[in-house]
């Protein structure tokens, strides 16, 4: 899938065989129930048309709960898909969606996430996505073999295990995988696609946790670094980090949609720059904390680095320590 060149927060796939500029596709078998498992919610792509999706002006948009609103692209003859495959959109089947969550080998407690099979793809994303919380399958434009139905939601899983388990700002955690896995400065956030390290944990997360269809191919995108299962502890280090203690989540915002200034707080665990980014996974600004005797605050003025207001946008907080939890609003 796209590109995911930065700390992502809603990390773009590499998988090319899902790629609506790619002959490929999905098979419709939909359902119009979600299902639930170890706090992962499926909404089939019925269920998604029907209870997210609304019309305005002609145009078809996806809303996201507590988020931002994505043009939903109808029909294969809009020239924003190249390659119009047999002529009609197919989306993913939820239930094997559902199958491949239930043959992951890793302890999900922790992990809590909505996975959205989308109808038709966002005009502005054609590829799947996923981030903290959050899974986006796109559909393609032929039908898809089960084989990669299970491969891709397994990559996308793998990087909402990663932002649940190995955030960022776990530098401890992320030196250790480096060693593990022989990551040099050749690895890094703006690196080519394969060589980014979110989309190798995802990698390795499919292949040592998913089912034999999520590794039908027997490869992993970056072809130059050693396959997951030859790496000497590299399976224990991943299961390891799921038992962590859970910090409790204390970073909060004032309600969810905002149009002017946003003002973030944490209690009790000391100042840390706050790292905003958008739903794709692109930094926004970092804010600088004011400490309040035993609380924080991060006061925001709703523009990015550049000094670009951000509206109509899903925005993700988190501390730079990695501790408070991650906290959404909406840009309206």
């Amino acid at each position: 899938m796209t590109t995911f060149p930065r700390i992502s927060l809603l990390a773009l796939t590499s998988l090319a065989a899902l790629s609506l500029t790619a002959a490929s596709g999905v098979s419709a078998n939909e359902l119009s129930s979600s299902a639930r498992a170890n706090g992962i919610v499926i909404h089939s792509a019925e269920e998604t048309l029907r209870d997210y999706c609304s019309w305005n002006a002609g145009r078809l948009y996806l809303n996201i709960p507590g988020g931002a609103s994505y043009e939903l692209v109808t029909t294969v003859t809009d020239p924003a898909i190249v390659n119009k495959g047999d002529g009609s959109f197919h989306p993913y089947d939820a239930a094997e969606v559902r199958s491949a969550l239930n043959g992951v080998r890793y302890p999900l407690q922790r992990v809590a996430a909505e996975v959205f099979v989308l109808p038709y793809p966002r005009r502005n994303g054609l590829d799947s996505a996923a981030g903290p919380g959050l899974i986006l399958l796109s559909p393609g434009v032929r039908p898809l073999s089960l084989e990669q139905q299970h491969a891709e939601f397994t990559h996308e899983l793998g990087h909402v295990v990663q932002y649940t388990v190995l955030p960022d700002a776990d530098t401890t955690g992320w030196n250790r995988y480096r060693r593990l896995r022989n990551l040099d400065a050749t690895y890094a956030g703006a690196a080519a696609h394969s060589d980014r390290p979110h989309e190798i944990f995802a990698e390795d997360f499919r292949v040592l946790f998913g089912d034999a269809l999520a590794n039908y191919s027997g490869t992993i995108e970056n072809a130059d670094l050693a396959y997951p299962t030859t790496v000497s502890g590299l399976d224990a280090f991943l299961v390891e980090l799921a038992d962590a203690p859970v910090a409790m989540s204390s970073l909060r915002v004032a309600g969810s949609g905002y149009r002017g200034a946003v003002q973030f707080t944490r209690d009790g665990m000391g100042a840390s720059s706050l790292e905003l980014y958008d739903v794709t996974g692109r930094h926004l600004t970092t804010l600088a904390p004011v400490a309040n005797g035993s609380s924080a605050t991060w006061n925001w003025d709703g523009r990015d680095s550049a000094g670009r207001a951000v509206k109509g946008e899903v925005v993700f907080a988190r501390a730079r320590d990695g501790r408070g939890g991650i906290v959404r609003v909406t840009r309206l």
